[in-house]
Order: structure tokens, then C-alpha cells, then sequence
């Protein structure tokens, strides 16, 4: 049976964002969904402690991730460490190797970047990168490079911002039909 898991990014929370009404959603259908709270904050959020909370989630060849701003890179460099399977890769607004955002964001998220990003094809069937042409943190070039290297199919929302709450997404119905 297929189970989901919806990750949030940097200094961000489970109860933030769309991920309330993603959870609600795939429940109302009977399906199993974890939207675990990582650690966040200087000094709390890195690979490995984030790698520590992914660790205790059921994850195999019927799970489903979506993943939101830092979070895509964390999955697929655990992924590809661990050298685990799953069904499909939902990401949003994702990236690698960037910094510049401001030093806060720059010091936790640089732990999550690596080199061999493709590598991540060979850990899912499906992986749909979603972004959009005016984030406000990340740089258009910088998520569309990312889509670029792991996506089997992208979808652009124009003028999507950072697809987050700031940007008036507290739901995200583009995302239901790749469930």
C-alpha cells in the first residue's frame, strides 16, 4: 500500500504552508501520511539531523515524497546515501548548491547540497519538479537547473513565488493530479 510523506523546508514547520491541507486531503482518502516536524534553527537543522527524524519513517518502493524548498535536495541526497527506493518524488521549489538567500539560511542549508544530484533517477520511478518564475528566495535558473537534472516532468506556476503561504498558497490544487 502506498504511503506519503510531505516535508517541509528551512525554518519551516509541518503545520506551515499547504501541508495542512495536503495531509487532510490524502486522509480523507484512507491513505497513510507522515508530516514529521524536522529540526529547524542554526545549529539544530543540518543533514544529519534531519537525516536522524527521516530515518524513523516508513520509507520503501510504495512511498510517495513530496517536498517542499530545501527539503527535495535533503531526500534525494538521503536517497542516494541509503540507497533506498520509492515510488515517486514530488518537489517544490527546489534546489542545490545555492546560496545567497542570507546567512541564516545559507549556514543550514549548505549541509543539505552535494554533487551527483542525477543519481537520484535511479531511486525513483517518477520525480515532477514544480516551481515557478518569481520565487523570492531562490533564484528562477537555480530551481529550474534542479528540475532540469532529476525531473521526468516540471510544471511551471507562473508568478507561484515560493509556493509557500507568503505567496498565497495555502493549498496546492496543481499538485493533486500527480498523487
Amino acid at each position: 500500500m502506498k504511503n506519503y510523506i510531505v516535508l517541509h523546508g528551512s525554518f519551516g514547520s509541518k503545520d506551515g504552508n499547504w501541508f495542512p491541507w495536503l495531509r487532510e486531503k490524502l486522509e480523507n482518502k484512507n491513505k497513510e501520511v507522515a508530516v514529521p516536524q524536522m529540526p529547524v534553527g542554526v545549529g539544530n537543522q543540518n543533514f544529519d539531523n534531519w537525516s536522524k527524524e527521516f530515518g524513523k519513517l516508513k520509507i520503501n518502493e510504495n512511498t510517495i515524497i513530496i517536498a517542499h524548498s530545501i527539503a527535495p535536495v535533503f531526500v534525494c541526497k538521503y536517497l542516494i546515501i541509503n540507497k533506498i527506493k520509492v515510488k515517486k518524488l514530488i518537489f517544490v521549489c527546489g534546489f542545490n548548491n545555492y546560496l545567497g538567500i542570507n546567512e541564516e539560511y545559507d549556514n543550514v542549508n549548505k549541509s543539505m547540497y552535494f554533487d551527483n544530484l542525477e543519481d537520484v533517477k535511479q531511486y525513483a520511478d517518477e520525480i515532477i519538479c514544480f516551481y515557478s518564475d518569481n520565487d523570492p528566495y531562490v533564484r528562477y535558473e537555480v530551481e529550474k537547473d534542479f528540475a532540469d537534472t532529476v525531473a521526468t516532468k516540471q510544471v511551471l506556476i507562473p508568478n507561484g513565488g515560493h509556493i509557500n503561504s507568503e505567496s498565497g498558497y495555502d493549498t496546492l490544487e496543481d499538485i493533486v493530479s500527480y498523487l
